[in-house]
């Protein structure tokens, strides 16, 4: 990888990481609820969005920044497991179940949602 790809991975993930935490901060402070509606939210639209990307097949670059980058910066899989683990531990397993399951499960849809919305444009 050269310095130009490096450089728009590092920019993207920046910009994801930062959406991500105002996205999440925002949600938490509206819904205040044990439940990881934020995470959920973002990792479900994050699917969405890298769905509706791939589909159109955008250059090289514009991947490395939008996807790699922004996307990768965007969803958090570390977050997830590890709020998944706090529901078990919490002694709420039915709600770590429709979350850890419910991420998932609908994360396969929305991917399978943003590459259909973005055959619509093509």
């Amino acid at each position: 990888m050269g310095t130009i790809e490096a450089f728009l991975v590092f920019a993207g993930g920046a910009a994801g990481s930062l959406t991500r935490y105002i996205i999440g901060k925002f949600v938490s402070q509206k819904v205040k609820d044990s439940f990881p509606f934020g995470t959920l939210l973002i990792n479900i639209s994050g699917a969405f969005l890298l769905g509706f990307l791939n589909a159109f097949n955008p250059a090289k670059n514009i991947y490395l920044f939008a996807a790699e980058g922004f996307l990768g910066g965007y969803t958090t899989f570390s977050t997830f497991m590890y709020e998944g683990i706090s529901l078990i531990s919490a002694s709420k397993k039915i709600n770590a179940l429709i979350y850890i399951a419910g991420t998932v499960i609908t994360g396969i849809i929305s991917f399978f949602a943003g590459s259909l919305l973005a055959g619509l444009f093509m």
